[in-house]
């Protein structure tokens, strides 16, 4: 009991520092991307938190399957190296009695896995569809950020202002270019403000600018000078977002007979599935000589855990395309990883025990 609770702290401490590490490279790489967004004005600064907080939980299962896998093979790496496991096998004490230690630290780490990849990934990417959508429905002001050119309305008009106000009710040096029955017009202002008139429509009104028309194709164009301008605001009209099998819940998908469906859904059962199959292939992975190299087994371990990955994802796209059973899908890239876990057991206890090979 007092190895057990020491090695389930050794295999937490480990997971927490790298668990914590690799949020941080996760959401550093995403919020990157968001502010990049952000600056150029395709989505609202007030949105980054919001959408990273959905991306967050959408690679978590992911995160934490890599977790578990990479501190367990730490742990008993480090047990390896400091001879600690010279000890365990003096001692009578065969490999696979590390099995119920690891066991129960990776069950309750496999059922957050379980629970975040059935019902809160899927959560997550429908809410970041609809917040998305929601932000595209934005009046075209709101969308402008200083500094920025901005195309709205599909292109036919294009915004650029200096400075604005946070609630966007005041603007400095403005520049709009829109066309209108075929005709280029261009309007440049120093400020405006916005407006709202009785029946509901919003305007933005530019102060002391020009405005310059201009027919495509013909030198003929014409330059007005004006003390107010009003420019008609128009939102966005706000479509329903897209129900993709990523954001489906669990029950719809179990009830959908759509190959879309299937490979969600395989995804979704094989991520715990394989959390658990690649903590227990770490216990024999973690072997290390420490009279030779250190970074063979991590290597190795490596390679394993990306084949894993990669023979899930071949199957998720080969049932969505309607080239492999589901049911067949579900279970053979687990089966298959199954094999590698009996023969690695097998030729650790063969090669720490080899006085019982010539036994009659």
């Amino acid at each position: 009991m007092i190895f057990e609770r020491a090695i389930r702290r050794e295999f937490a401490q480990a997971a927490a520092g790298i668990s914590i590490v690799l949020l941080a490279i996760l959401t550093s790489s995403q919020l990157i991307r968001l502010l990049k967004d952000a600056a150029g004005g395709r989505i609202a600064p007030e949105a980054v938190a919001s959408l990273l907080g959905f991306s967050a939980l959408n690679f978590m299962p992911v995160l934490l399957s890599l977790t578990l896998f990479v501190s367990v093979l730490l742990s008993l790496s480090r047990a390896y190296r400091d001879s600690e496991m010279v000890v365990w096998f003096s001692c009578g004490r065969p490999l696979t009695d590390w099995l119920r230690p690891v066991l129960k630290f990776a069950l309750p780490i496999v059922l957050a896995i379980a629970v975040l990849s059935s019902f809160l990934s899927p959560w997550a990417n429908q809410s970041r569809s609809e917040y998305r959508q929601k932000l595209s429905a934005r009046s075209e002001l709101s969308q402008v950020s200083p500094g920025v050119f901005r195309e709205v309305k599909k292109g036919q008009r294009v915004f650029f202002v200096e400075a604005m106000a946070d609630d966007a009710s005041q603007v400095a040096n403005v520049f709009l270019a829109s066309i209108q029955q075929g005709q280029l017009g261009v309007v440049m202002s120093n400020s405006g403000y916005q407006e709202v008139a009785e029946n509901g429509d919003r305007f933005v009104v530019l102060e002391r600018g020009r405005r310059y028309e201009v027919e495509p194709g013909t030198p003929q164009f014409k330059i007005m000078e004006f003390e107010r301008y009003r420019v008609r605001i128009e939102d966005a009209t706000a479509e329903p977002a897209e129900r993709s099998a990523r954001g489906m819940p669990i029950h719809e998908l179990v009830l959908d007979d759509s190959n879309r469906a299937r490979a969600e859904l395989l995804w979704r059962i094989g991520m715990p599935v394989s959390a658990l199959i690649l903590a227990l292939l770490a216990i024999p992975l973690s072997f290390v000589n420490p009279r030779a190299g250190r970074s063979a087994n991590m290597l190795i371990a490596v390679l394993v855990y990306a084949i894993y990955s990669n023979l899930i994802s071949v199957t998720q796209a080969w049932v969505a395309q309607g080239k492999l059973s589901f049911w067949l899908g579900v279970w053979a890239v687990h089966a298959v990883m199954l094999v590698p876990l009996i023969v690695l057991f097998y030729r650790r206890i063969a090669v720490v025990m080899p006085w019982k090979r010539g036994r009659p």
